[in-house]
């Protein structure tokens, strides 16, 4: 029974901190960005969760910098690379689809992926699968890199957006991220039907497809172009 408080004759224990870790900073840096977003982090708010000063973290993490990249790497650790494919076509979109899911359940963090080129050991397991993926398919080890680099940068762009979205959403009162989608797209069916259509003909006239597919839908299609785009590249 953990609940049953200490009697008052006995002397008061003081709760004991947990010991300062680089890994504890990065745990504790993940947590706020998962609640509250990526611009909420720094070294004084991560201080603040652990009842230490913001000079005792750099003895542990250099930077801001250097604890986004950390918190990054950690996050990348969650993707489950597929162990056996029946094809490289299959194996890339099952990757893209698992790495877009793990990035868009840590809010926007996504962000942190722009401009990163992969250094810490999670980001190189990732990438060194889909390297040996598709050059063990027969791709050039040249177009095996830079797809690497272009679906990576989809995969990351996206997932951003979609967070971008759900800030939104919270920013204009919605809870339900269904019906904030709806109703934002409704809008946008309404103005593109009320465009000139002297103008804007084709707009005007496919407004309900130009705003049909979700967010899933879309990101399917594009990733199937770019495997596509692949393929016709094979020897």
């Amino acid at each position: 029974m953990t609940n049953v408080p200490t009697p008052p004759w006995r002397k008061q224990r003081r709760q004991i901190k947990p010991q300062l870790s680089q890994e504890l900073i990065v745990e504790t840096g993940l947590r706020i960005v998962d609640a509250e977003g990526i611009d909420a982090l720094s070294m004084r708010r991560i201080a603040q969760e652990l009842d230490t000063g913001p000079a005792s973290l750099y003895a542990h993490v250099s930077n801001k910098e250097e604890l986004v990249e950390l918190i990054y790497d950690l996050v990348l650790s969650e993707i489950r690379l597929p162990e056996k494919v029946d094809s490289w076509q299959e194996g890339l979109r099952d990757y893209a689809l698992e790495a877009h899911r793990v990035l868009t359940a840590h809010a926007d963090l996504a962000k942190a992926a722009l401009a990163n080129i992969p250094t810490g050991p999670n980001a190189l397991r990732v990438g060194e699968a889909m390297l040996g993926l598709m050059i063990e398919a027969g791709l050039s080890p040249r177009d095996a890199a830079l797809a690497l680099d272009r679906i990576s940068l989809y995969i990351s762009s996206d997932a951003y957006e979609e967070s971008l979205h759900y800030a939104r959403m919270r920013a204009s009162g919605h809870e339900d991220p269904v019906e904030y989608i709806v109703s934002f797209i409704d809008q946008i069916t309404v103005y593109y039907k009320s465009l000139p259509s002297d103008q804007f003909p084709y707009t005007s006239k496919y407004a309900n497809v130009l705003t049909a597919d979700d967010g899933a839908v879309r990101f399917l299609y594009g990733l199937d172009l770019m495997i596509a785009g692949l393929e016709a590249r094979m020897p």
